[in-house]
């Protein structure tokens, strides 16, 4: 657990942390949050996470100098990087959230003054090479994602359908959940970018299937077209997952997870495919050489 967390420009001891009950990222969900590893002390892809958040927070309206400008995107970054050492941790998982701050009762961000920055870190077990061997398996979600909805690309602290979702998959016995479109098209789990591979072809919904746009998601899509891997961004059918070959899941802390079946369904042998591992191992390497 986080003991020293930064909180609007100060590391303080958690216990000491204080948040306005009227922070409308808490009273509303009016935030923004990237989650983020750390590999022997670096944080990987961090400058990408940040201009996510930078760009995510012009669309909602967060035009804060520290949120939309290069210099606040460097004070971010020093801020993560002091969070982690400040906690003594060298492999971790980090959060920054950023909410629209203290304003009025009623939902009028106009009353903001400023946005509240908090940034946590605790110490990340990374799951068993036992987990990768076996994979996961998901349910799909009885909740629809709107693709027409701009939070549908963004990761907003309005957080409660990915919540319900998850919590019914594994309820199920479930690893992860699977939502679909409001038109009825793959879109991406509830904390994962969902792949699949059909014909020597790998495929990802498009964003404009309602996906947010994962930063494992761009780095596997960059190894898969250096190694001449046809790698394609499309509309999706459910029945295309539950038939391909092999699929796998991504986000910042999983790396890539072989995905082996779907509502009890085996997608391929019903074992992690050969594709998935070599995508796996080549994202690790992409790690290694990060750091050196």
């Amino acid at each position: 657990m986080a003991e020293i967390i930064y909180l609007n420009g100060q590391l303080v001891p958690r216990s000491k942390a204080k948040l306005s009950p009227f922070d409308h990222g808490f009273l509303y969900g009016y935030g923004l949050f990237e989650t983020m590893r750390a590999y022997n002390g670096y944080i990987f892809r961090l400058d990408s996470h940040l201009t996510r958040l930078h760009c995510s927070a012009e669309s909602i309206g967060l035009t804060h100098s520290l949120l939309t400008t290069d210099e606040g995107k460097q004070s971010l970054k020093a801020a993560c990087v002091a969070t982690m050492e400040a906690n003594e941790l060298r492999n971790a998982r980090i959060r920054l959230t950023v909410s629209a701050g203290e304003g009025d009762m009623t939902p009028d961000p106009g009353t903001c003054s400023s946005p509240t920055i908090l940034i946590t870190a605790q110490n990340l077990a990374p799951l068993t090479p036992e987990k990768y061997e076996t994979g996961f398996k998901a349910a799909v979600s009885f909740l629809r994602r709107n693709s027409q909805s701009p939070l549908s690309r963004l990761k907003s602290t309005c957080y409660m359908e990915n919540i319900l979702a998850r919590t019914a998959a594994r309820a199920a016995g479930c690893d992860e959940a699977i939502f679909l479109n409001e038109q009825g098209y793959l879109a991406e789990g509830s904390s994962t970018n969902i792949f699949l591979m059909s014909n020597g072809e790998l495929i990802t919904p498009c964003f404009e299937s309602g996906v947010l746009p994962g930063i494992t998601r761009d780095a596997v899509l960059k190894i898969a077209r250096t190694s001449n891997i046809k790698a394609t961004e499309r509309w999706v059918q459910l029945n295309e997952l539950i038939e391909a070959q092999e699929a796998f899941v991504t986000n910042s802390i999983l790396e890539l997870m072989p995905l082996v079946s779907v509502e009890g369904r085996p997608i391929g042998t019903g074992k992690p495919g050969k594709l998935t591992g070599d995508l796996l191992f080549s994202y690790r390497k992409l790690v290694d050489e990060t750091l050196r």
